[in-house]
């Protein structure tokens, strides 16, 4: 059962000068890489603060955590909620937020030098609301699998998790990751982005209401750009934002991760049902849906995740 006590702010106080960004972090149990992400944030000059919210950590990240943010005053920590899931605490991370840019930021992600302006720049003259991911790679410099996405559909979710969308030609229209494609050499409008690094306007994630606290973890990007796109906005690429993601460094569950994936895939094709057949089509693809997410750690046991 979530606990769902009032949140503490550890913080110093904000600088006068503060400038324009606000990058949210939400950290539970994520392993060694959580202090370098932190440390990639603040090293990028258009940030004006780095909000923690720790839905849970070893003891001595915790401490590590509460030293930093009252040592330095770009850093504020969110702290006594509990595990609430992603979506409300990266909710309640923008919620305290002074920047008029939120970045969100993956804590076993890194930005690469000139992250934020890239991301800023990309905004400029955009409808609103719009949002921007940013270029998600590898540590090897490849591009990561699931940063930029075509339409999440039932079918093309079934069939790009079973991967035969990747084998089969005459399916691989229903494939919905993009990282094979060239890399854009600008900015491009792109249905879906990753949520391991993405921004927006403040403005405009008030207005949609934030993340869809319905999703405990994963799914709410998905959510969160059809949403952008059906209010009348763009959901863009921005290839000159860098963003090494190491991934899998979490010490939660593998299974549960997945199994969250799956429940989360199934309840945004419900969520997005138009017609009967549609809501029909949805509730029963749901445990296929959720079985095939579950299988996948098992497959990685035996020849490693995807690339």
């Amino acid at each position: 059962m979530l606990r769902r006590s009032r949140p503490e702010v550890w913080m110093a106080p904000t600088p006068a000068d503060a400038a324009g960004a606000s990058v949210v972090l939400v950290v539970f149990m994520t392993g060694e890489s959580l202090f370098p992400s932190v440390d990639s944030a603040l090293a990028q000059p258009e940030v004006g603060e780095v909000i923690v919210v720790d839905n849970g950590s070893l003891p001595e990240d915790a401490a590590r955590l509460a030293e930093l943010a009252a040592l330095n005053p770009r850093v504020r920590l969110l702290t006594g909620q509990g595990n609430v899931g992603f979506a409300r605490g990266a909710n309640l991370g923008a919620g305290i937020a002074q920047g008029d840019l939120l970045v969100f930021l993956n804590p076993d992600a890194f930005l690469g030098e000139g992250g934020v302006t890239a991301l800023a720049e990309a905004l400029c003259g955009r409808p609103s609301p719009s949002l921007v991911g940013a270029r998600i790679i590898n540590s090897d410099g490849t591009e990561q699998r699931g940063g930029r996405r075509g339409e999440i559909t039932p079918l093309s979710t079934l069939l790009s998790l079973s991967t035969l969308a990747r084998r089969a030609p005459a399916l691989r229209r229903f494939e919905v990751h993009l990282e094979d494609e060239p890399t854009p050499t600008g900015v491009v409008e792109t249905p879906t982005i990753s949520g391991a690094c993405f921004a927006m306007r403040r403005t405009d994630f008030e207005a949609l209401g934030g993340f869809d606290e319905g999703y405990f973890l994963h799914v709410e990007d998905i959510d969160l750009c059809w949403r952008v796109r059906r209010a009348g906005g763009q959901v863009v690429f921005q290839p000159a934002a860098r963003v090494i993601h190491v991934g899998h460094t979490s010490r939660a569950n593998p299974l549960r991760v997945e199994f969250a994936k799956g429940r989360g895939l199934a309840r945004f094709f419900r969520k997005r049902a138009v017609t009967p057949l549609e809501s029909l089509a949805a509730w029963a693809l749901g445990p296929f849906i959720v079985a095939l997410a579950v299988v996948r750690p098992v497959l990685w046991r035996l020849k490693g995740p995807p690339r």
